[in-house]
């Protein structure tokens, strides 16, 4: 792929999709009592605030990623931070739940497009091997600056009033970023080549979307509601209508037309392998990052900003051990992941049985930086694991299968974890029950890390060392 500007300068602008993605992520996180106050939500509706931005997000993935393939990279690209950045505004400007949980879906439709397009882009961007590293090395790196920015700005802005509510600032943010970033696309990179073969496959991505949509909207929301009737008729719709897409991607591969995925790419094992570590991952860290961050606010009376100061030595460890780890993988692999996830179930055994009624500071942001350490050696590189041996024709529609693994498995996990999490809670919201409403869902957490660790245990060693 050709650009008009050196390719490492193209990458900065390309990571400004995972930038304002993950942002919007971690800023949420933490201003959500915030925004249950000012808009008077129930407990289901605050929960959706998050729940809608995944389903939105998780839903279009593979085809975000396939329009690009076939519309060019960089015009998808173009108007998923254009919709992204106008439905942020939106967000800030909502005035009821139902309101917010609307354009919050959207937001994530829109950031769907985007950050499927700079994935593709970075593994078409930089063929050789090590420079493809080295980038998905600053890949890793700004999911941790992101990480930063979204927690302090999260917590900082939910107590501040300028003008407007502080919660609205953190959507309004996104449109400085925004402009500046769609003057860079326009301007400095250049289109890519449009898949000519065959066309869209406008069934499979209706059939896909509305499965997914029930699957992530009855398993978010199901419990909240105490499994209601329509749980479970959603549910069985979400797998008949899964099946079904599987049934009219193997037709269209057969009739030589192109389907929304190729069900061929499920035939490289490390692929495969890499998309259930993918889909366990996701899980426990998403969920994590919620449940830990209700407990220091709501269990330990932690303020918001205070809450996400304590993030920062978190993101910042997870940055280092990002860049130490591209450059241990050429030589240990996939130990070095695995190592990682050793770490990281440290951490979780360290919180059950060392957290008290009576947390210090110091012993939160202790086991916090923990836990960003080991997931910096894990989180950024099951990318390569996924993307292993998959060929720059097919690079948009796997980074699309990748994406809606992760925010999919993100769903689960909230939904999950997450359930066992406010279980605990419907019964008395003391501090006692919030300790054990932690302990509870670090236990699952823990079962899902050695899901994984087996998962990369599959894989021959040079794995890692081969990309």
């Amino acid at each position: 792929m050709g650009t008009t500007i050196h390719k490492w300068y193209a990458l900065l602008i390309v990571l400004t999709a995972p930038l304002l993605y993950v942002i919007d992520i971690f800023i949420i996180n933490i201003a959500i009592p915030t925004i249950k106050g000012s808009l008077q939500a129930s407990d289901g509706e605050i929960q959706l605030v998050i729940a809608s931005y995944l389903l939105g997000s998780a839903c279009f993935l593979i085809i975000g990623g396939r329009a690009g393939d076939f519309l060019g990279k960089k015009k998808v690209f173009f108007w998923g931070m254009f919709a992204f950045t106008i439905t942020s505004c939106i967000c800030g400007f909502s005035q009821t739940a139902a309101q917010l949980n609307i354009a919050r879906f959207f937001q994530g439709l829109s950031s769907a497009f985007m950050v499927t397009q700079s994935i593709s882009l970075i593994q078409l961007l930089f063929i050789n091997p090590k420079d493809r590293a080295v980038a998905i090395g600053w890949y890793g790196i700004t999911l941790s600056i992101a990480a930063i920015i979204g927690q302090v700005l999260g917590g900082y802005l939910a107590e501040t009033h300028f003008l407007v509510e502080g919660w609205r600032l953190i959507f309004f943010i996104n449109l400085p970023v925004g402009v500046l970033s769609l003057l860079a696309i326009h301007y400095y990179l250049t289109e890519t080549a449009k898949a000519r073969r065959g066309g869209f496959d406008y069934g499979g991505a209706s059939v896909l979307t509305i499965g997914l949509a029930s699957l992530i909207y009855a398993l978010t929301e199901g419990r909240e509601n105490h499994f209601p009737w329509w749980f479970y008729l959603l549910f069985l719709l979400s797998v008949i209508l899964l099946v079904i897409f599987i049934y009219i991607q193997k037709n269209r591969l057969l009739n030589k037309q192109n389907p929304l995925m190729d069900i061929s790419l499920f035939k490289i094992k490390d692929f495969r392998i890499g998309l259930f570590a993918v889909l366990f991952h996701f899980m426990f860290h998403t969920a994590y990052l919620l449940i830990i961050a209700v407990y220091l606010q709501s269990g330990l009376g932690v303020t918001a900003l205070t809450c996400g100061l304590y993030f920062i030595p978190h993101a910042i460890f997870f940055m280092l051990s990002s860049m130490a780890a591209a450059k241990l993988l050429p030589k240990f692999g996939k130990r070095v992941l695995q190592f990682g996830l050793v770490i990281i179930m440290l951490s979780f055994l360290l919180q059950i049985f060392c957290f008290t009624t009576k947390d210090i500071p110091f012993i939160s942001i202790l086991f916090l930086s923990l836990y960003g350490l080991g997931n910096g050696l894990v989180l950024p590189f099951l990318l390569n694991v996924v993307l292993n041996n998959i060929d720059e024709n097919n690079a948009g529609t796997a980074s699309g299968v990748f994406s809606t693994f992760q925010q999919t498995a993100s769903a689960l996990g909230i939904s999950i974890i997450g359930g066992v999490f406010y279980t605990v809670l419907d019964q008395n919201e003391g501090l006692t029950d919030y300790l054990s409403a932690l302990r509870g869902g670090l236990m699952v957490c823990i079962l899902f890390v050695i899901v994984v660790w087996g998962m990369l245990s599959l894989l021959p060693h040079t794995a890692n060392a081969k990309r």
